[in-house]
């Protein structure tokens, strides 16, 4: 009779042990094996956790929501502020010299920790690169954020968002899907735009309908990879019933987008010398080679080390890029060397600039293209034949602010907010997280940023208002030259909004 009793309650004694361990011994409290729209919608001791039931949804005074894998994304951010398309009193399609987005403030998500989003789907990691999207999702649906990064507990007074921007041409690629299917089973009725099918409309604006022509993408090597913007033409083709022949090249980026952000992978103005840690094109590279054949159709600009080398500077062993203008000189040229090898091509007439942070060296694209026009070797023209003199550079930022302006106003939505109370957030590691490994400068390493595991829902990182700890200089001098009102918003974000007293009183304004 013991004995039975003993054996009965030997499963309780187990699972009751389990459970002590589970919960008390578990090294990061916010951590767990659950699926993450379910950490979202169902857990409420997580971190991730947004009560969608009573969500304010379709309430006009929301700001709009934005995120980017990083800093690129102010450029779409940027073209929808700069918006004038239409007459603000009778929402008629044309221009009033009143800015369309006047009376909307916005929140702004770059996850700068865990970017470039475009390496992921090569390293066979899309899954990961799913659960950023997903959690730049959250944070934008949320009101939970930290004030600085060594801080231990978050804050609760963020604004949800009434609309989001997925300002990433890689995660509209990659995300678009799982967001829209998220929304629906948390039975929000939030619209979500990608920049994708903005570009391609964008592309198909400036074409006859008869015309036989190549249209080039220059974007992420991730948003290459997922074809989302050959897929689109092809679809956009059909839809339009276009008679004319259409080409399509798409060139890979590798490292632009993360050399625009000062990523050490990529770019490091102060080395002088070959780099072990770089991973941007090389005469070594396996995916974005140099081509020692061609250098002076590259071009390349060799002063002040942004060029590094090794051996001769006319015979190098190895070619490292080690600045914007040249990796923008290597991917023009090895776009134009697509459409020449290939023969049969049409000319080139648009190239659409399928990352965000491309549009903010437009001028320096347009004019190595003008410079491939004139080229010529032994008196013949390089490229001539294979593009169009005037070839138009795209950026789907615009016709981005064009659709959410339409929603807006069909749905009732405009708002009646200040455009000067739009907020600014970054991703930095959460040094909290004891799995977290981080390089010299205190960033995810290579290895551990792209050799986590999904399905193991943690904090890697925190989301902290901008300010000049977290942002590069030059990409700070880059905001102010290029995207001047939103560094304003920026900055009086930084000033005066209650949100940023931390940053305020220990001098770490953007100024």
């Amino acid at each position: 009779m013991n004995q039975k009793k003993s054996l009965l309650l030997r499963p309780h004694l187990v699972y009751l042990f389990l459970a002590f361990n589970l919960y008390y011994c578990n090294p990061e409290p916010h951590t767990s094996k659950n699926n993450l729209d379910e950490a979202i919608l169902l857990d409420t001791s997580s971190f991730y956790y947004v009560d969608v039931k009573n969500y304010p949804v379709k309430n006009k005074k929301l700001p709009i929501g934005i995120f980017d894998s990083g800093t690129g994304g102010l450029t779409v951010m940027d073209a929808i502020v700069n918006y004038d398309g239409f007459n603000n009193q009778t929402k008629g399609i044309n221009p009033d010299g009143i800015l369309d987005f006047e009376k909307e403030c916005f929140v702004y998500l770059a996850d700068q920790a865990n970017m470039p989003y475009g390496n992921y789907p090569s390293l066979n990691k899309t899954d990961v690169l799913k659960e950023h999207i997903l959690k730049d999702v959250q944070f934008l649906l949320s009101n939970k954020y930290y004030q600085s990064s060594g801080d231990k507990e978050f804050k609760i007074d963020k604004s949800p968002v009434k609309a989001i921007v997925i300002a990433c041409n890689t995660a509209t690629a990659y995300g678009m899907d799982d967001i829209e299917a998220f929304l629906k089973k948390a039975k929000l009725d939030i619209k979500v735009i990608g920049v994708i099918n903005a570009g391609v409309k964008g592309g198909f604006e400036n074409l006859s309908n008869n015309e036989n022509c190549s249209i080039g993408v220059m974007a992420t090597e991730g948003t290459v990879l997922s074809n989302g913007y050959l897929n689109t033409i092809i679809k956009y083709h059909s839809d339009l019933n276009y008679k004319g022949e259409i080409q399509t090249f798409q060139q890979a980026g590798i490292g632009l987008a993360g050399a625009i952000d000062g990523v050490i992978d990529y770019i490091d103005t102060r080395a002088n010398k070959i780099r072990k840690e770089y991973k941007g094109p090389s005469l070594t590279s396996k995916d974005a080679k140099i081509d020692l054949s061609i250098l002076n159709r590259y071009n390349f600009d060799w002063s002040k080390n942004r060029i590094l080398y090794s051996g001769e500077k006319n015979n190098p062993t190895e070619i490292q890029i080690n600045s914007i203008e040249n990796y923008i000189y290597y991917n023009v040229v090895s776009l134009l060397e697509q459409i020449k090898k290939s023969k049969t091509a049409n000319p080139l007439k648009v190239i659409i600039l399928g990352c965000t942070h491309y549009p903010f060296y437009k001028n320096l694209f347009a004019q190595k293209l003008e410079e491939l026009y004139n080229l010529k070797e032994d008196g013949i023209y390089v490229y001539r034949k294979f593009m169009h003199k005037e070839i138009t550079l795209i950026d789907p930022a615009v016709n981005t602010a064009k659709e959410l302006y339409e929603y807006l106003g069909k749905n009732n939505l405009s708002g009646n907010n200040e455009l000067s109370k739009s907020e600014f957030y970054i991703s930095v590691p959460n040094v909290q997280n004891k799995n977290v490994k981080l390089d010299s400068l205190g960033n995810f390493t290579y290895e551990y940023k792209y050799g986590r595991t999904a399905g193991i829902i943690q904090e890697y990182v925190k989301q902290v208002p901008f300010n000049k700890s977290n942002l590069h200089p030059e990409v700070i001098e880059m905001l102010k030259e290029k995207t001047p009102l939103v560094y304003k918003l920026i900055t009086d974000f930084n000033h005066t909004n209650s949100k940023t007293e931390f940053i305020r009183s220990n001098n770490l304004v953007i100024l």
